[in-house]
């Protein structure tokens, strides 16, 4: 069992992603926003963040960079989970420090599977 925070500001995609975890018996705490990811983050020191590119005040891409500026921070495994389908979403991603990316729409199997890759190898440099 993991605890994960999922910054998602579309509410019924934050519950088939939360519902989806829930299963696998992970505790999945959803936020609308990039500035309410991090204050989450930063006092609930999960162990994934999943991130979607797009969100209000700040956007997963910048959430992501504040975090690998944080040394407390720097280490945590995120995913990118996104609509945002192109080569160069992609690489600003990896370039920002993403650990891994899945694009919307999404097979739960494959989510799961990621999810769990990442927990398990927690965030060796990096799994893109």
């Amino acid at each position: 069992m993991a605890r994960i925070i999922y910054a998602e500001d579309d509410e019924l995609m934050g519950e088939i992603v939360r519902s989806t975890l829930a299963k696998d018996g992970h505790i999945v705490g959803v936020v609308a926003d990039g500035k309410s990811a991090l204050q989450a983050i930063a006092f609930k020191s999960p162990d994934l963040v999943i991130l979607d590119c797009s969100m209000p005040e700040l956007s997963g891409i910048q959430v992501l960079e504040r975090m690998r500026l944080d040394q407390a921070l720097y280490n945590m495994p995120v995913l990118m989970l996104t609509g945002r389908q192109s080569e160069k979403d992609i690489s600003l991603a990896a370039y920002a420090g993403a650990d891994a990316y899945v694009k919307k729409p999404f097979d739960p199997e494959y989510l799961l599977f990621v999810a769990g890759s990442l927990l398990e190898e927690g965030r060796a440099g990096g799994n893109m």
